[in-house]
């Protein structure tokens, strides 16, 4: 049996009114950032933990390193220009195209460097194909994330 001091204390607690965070117009919430965030820290990591571990020569985890940094620009530096284009900002041609191939010629150099790995076994050219998607999709998000937080503050 509870006391009624605790049952009306209860219910006072359930009718307070919740702090609410101030979000502008057009931002991200607070738990899409960290998501995006997090998806970014994991896929980085888990990649390159990976890297660390694996039984390839110092030249080969070069290379892989390599084409994730080279994914991870192209991929943010694709979103700006894609951003760009959509809020008036001037992107040329040139620039707007080179991110589209730079973007495309990373994943097919992972797509190619893990087809004719013969040191790796298949579920390990699994897991490095996914770490790698996962990162750059996620710095994506980020970089949206970003972008849509800086324009929500700019516009108040």
């Amino acid at each position: 049996m509870t006391n009624n001091n605790e049952d009306l204390f209860d219910m006072e607690k359930q009718n307070a009114p919740k702090m609410k965070i101030k979000r502008k117009d057009g931002e991200p919430t607070p738990v899409f950032k960290g998501a995006s965030w997090a998806a970014l820290v994991i896929g980085v990591s888990a990649y390159l933990l990976g890297l660390y571990n694996a039984a390839m020569e110092l030249n080969e985890q070069g290379y892989y390193f390599a084409i994730l940094v080279f994914g991870l620009y192209s991929s943010v530096s694709l979103q700006k220009a894609v951003r760009d284009k959509e809020e008036g900002i001037p992107v040329t041609n040139i620039y707007y195209g080179i991110s589209w191939l730079a973007l495309i010629i990373s994943i097919l150099l992972m797509a190619i460097g893990l087809y004719n790995a013969g040191s790796i076994v298949l579920s390990e050219k699994g897991f490095y194909g996914m770490a790698f998607v996962l990162s750059i999709f996620a710095a994506i998000t980020v970089q949206k994330n970003v972008r849509d937080t800086q324009r929500a503050r700019e516009i108040d």
